[in-house]
C-alpha cells in the first residue's frame, strides 16, 4: 500500500484529500508546514508528497529544494494558487514533478497521484522496496521497521552509523553519493574534512556485508565522485 504525505496549512484541504485518497486505498500522513513534511519524510516510507507552496515556517518551494538536495527522489506534486505561476515554474525547476492549481477537484488530484506513482514504479524508484516494508538488493535485505539487515539470509550486526549509510544507499540504488553528501545526510552536519570518516565507515560496512570486501559486489567506488549501491 502506497503512503501519501499531504502537506498544507489549510486543514480543510488536508481532510478532503485524506478522504479521497483513503477511499482509493492509500495510506495518508499529514503535515501542516514544510518542516513537518521534512520530518515525516525522514521517518521513512513516504511514496509521494502533495505539497502546498504557501505555508508558514518553511514553504513548499524551500521544502522541495531541501528534499532534492538531500537526494530524495519521491514524487512531489505542488498544490498552488492561480496567482503563483512563477512559483510553479520555480518548483518544477528545483525538482517538483507536477502541480495542481487551487481550487481543484480532489478526483483530479487522485488521478495525478496515480499517474506519478505509476511513473515512479516504472522508472525503478520503487523496485528496491517491496510492499512489506523491506529494502532489497540481490541477497542483501533491510527491514527498516525492525532495523535489521541480512545477507544471504544471515543476520548482520551494524552500528547505527553503518546502518544509516546502508539505508541511504539501498533506498537509491545506482545513485552516486559524494562523501560530503553521505556525511551531511547521515551525520546531519556540515561535511568539512569528512572524507576519511566516511571511508572508514564504508570499509567497516563492506567487511560486514561483502563476501570479499576487497572486491565488493554491493557498495562500489565511483572514482573521483563517491559511492553507490550497485543494482543487482
Amino acid at each position: 500500500m502506497y503512503r501519501v504525505l499531504i502537506c498544507d496549512d489549510d486543514k480543510d484541504i488536508v481532510s478532503a484529500l485524506e478522504i479521497y485518497l483513503t477511499s482509493e486505498g492509500y495510506q495518508t500522513v499529514v503535515a501542516y508546514n514544510g518542516e513537518e513534511a521534512l520530518a515525516a519524510v525522514e521517518d521513512g516510507n513516504i511514496d509521494l508528497i502533495l505539497m502546498d507552496i504557501m505555508m508558514p515556517r518553511l514553504d513548499g518551494i524551500r521544502a522541495t529544494a531541501r528534499l532534492r538536495e538531500e537526494g530524495g527522489n519521491i514524487p512531489i506534486i505542488l498544490l498552488t494558487a492561480k496567482s503563483e505561476d512563477s512559483d510553479k515554474v520555480l518548483g518544477l525547476n528545483i525538482g517538483a514533478d507536477d502541480y495542481v492549481t487551487k481550487p481543484f477537484n480532489p478526483i483530479e488530484v487522485v488521478a495525478r497521484v496515480k499517474s506519478q506513482l505509476r511513473r515512479y514504479t516504472a522508472l525503478g524508484g520503487k523496485t528496491q522496496r517491496e510492499e512489506d516494508g523491506m529494502l532489497r538488493n540481490g541477497a542483501l535485505a533491510m527491514d527498516d521497521e525492525a532495523k535489521s539487515v541480512t545477507v544471504e539470509g544471515e543476520g548482520v550486526s551494524l552500528t547505527p552509523t553503518e546502518y544509516n549509510i546502508l539505508r541511504l544507499l539501498l533506498k537509491n540504488p545506482g545513485r552516486v553519493y559524494s562523501t560530503g553528501q553521505i556525511y551531511e545526510q547521515v551525520w546531519k552536519d556540515t561535511a568539512l574534512g569528512a572524507e576519511n570518516t566516511v571511508a572508514v565507515h564504508i570499509r567497516h560496512l563492506r567487511e560486514k556485508i561483502e563476501i570479499d570486501p576487497d572486491h565488493p559486489r554491493y557498495i562500489k567506488v565511483v572514482w573521483g565522485l563517491g559511492y553507490k549501491m550497485e543494482k543487482m
